[in-house]
């Protein structure tokens, strides 16, 4: 991280600044895979504690967010899809939002700690030193693999909520999180074939910058095969069934087709409308995860009716 002398704030901070550091668009997927998480858990839990449990893992992702921004303040600021984020838009000081980011992770694991149970706040303290030290500090800037062992972070949420309802793990919040973590791969990489030259100017050593567009399309190709099987087997466990099972399939095809017509472009010959594919496989990528998570929640809610699982 570069001296954060050089980030000084040139105007009062809004609440829509503050709102900002805590990354919404990244919280909204925490807050969905942990409520689906703890919905779908073979256990009751008080609807005012399961409020609240989300609420503190909603503050723990966006405090996470804020200690991002903090230390990533200076690759943001040459970026163009963030070079307008609180802090290098000059709007938040760099200690402001380093300090906010600490309060709020504090407070989101004691709060659910004592809310739900201690498993479940240990649970959100390693995301969040996860997603902050091990892919911020470490992977984020050091190897192209960074947002494969990265996206971690971001699959721990429905085994948090999981956690919360049952104070420990099992298969179906591990394939839950397996789901997220094969994911986030060719999810990240479909949008880096399109915003190369921001990885490459701000020095961040994505697999497009590193290995080029080729390679790439590969991974995207492997790590979508490798997905598969793993979105299938959740649909044979409690969580699953012929609903869920049925999304899986459909939308594995096609997440399938989208990265197998990626990889066969060629680059030599490749037109205006080739280029697009990316940006369509990228747009479906945001869908597949939001069906998949639907799909157990529909498959939860027609068990007591004895319309589905197994």
């Amino acid at each position: 991280m570069s001296d954060s002398r050089s980030f000084e704030a040139t105007g009062q901070a809004g609440f829509a600044d503050y709102f900002a550091l805590l990354k919404p668009r990244v919280m909204t997927l925490v807050v969905f895979t942990a409520f689906v998480g703890l919905l779908v858990a073979p256990a009751s839990v008080n609807p005012v504690v399961g409020f609240a449990s989300i609420l503190f893992i909603a503050l723990g992702g966006g405090a996470s967010g804020a200690l991002n921004m903090w230390w990533d303040a200076d690759i943001d600021a040459i970026m163009k899809r963030t070079k307008n984020r609180p802090i290098p838009g000059g709007r938040v000081a760099p200690q402001d939002a380093l300090w906010f980011g600490l309060v709020l992770s504090v407070v989101s694991v004691v709060m659910l700690g004592l809310t739900a149970n201690w498993f479940a706040g240990a649970f959100l303290a390693f995301t969040i030193f996860f997603y902050v030290v091990i892919y911020s500090m470490w992977l984020k800037r050091t190897t192209p693999q960074n947002i494969v062992i990265g996206g971690a972070a971001g699959a721990f949420p429905p085994m948090i909520g999981w956690a919360v309802a049952t104070g420990g793990v099992s298969v179906e919040s591990v394939l839950m999180f397996a789901l997220v973590f094969m994911w986030t791969p060719p999810h990240f990489w479909a949008l880096a074939l399109f915003m190369k030259s921001d990885y490459r100017d701000a020095g961040v050593p994505m697999l497009t910058v590193t290995h080029g567009r080729k390679s790439t399309r590969a991974h995207i190709l492997v790590y979508t095969l490798l997905l598969t099987p793993v979105a299938l087997a959740a649909g044979f466990t409690s969580i699953g069934g012929p609903v869920y099972l049925t999304v899986a399939v459909v939308a594995n095809a096609i997440f399938m087709w989208g990265a197998w017509r990626i990889w066969r472009r060629d680059e030599d010959v490749a037109t205006a409308d080739d280029y697009q594919v990316e940006k369509k496989v990228f747009a479906f990528s945001l869908l597949y995860l939001a069906v998949h998570f639907g799909a157990f929640l529909a498959q939860a809610a027609l068990k007591p009716w004895g319309l589905g699982g197994w």
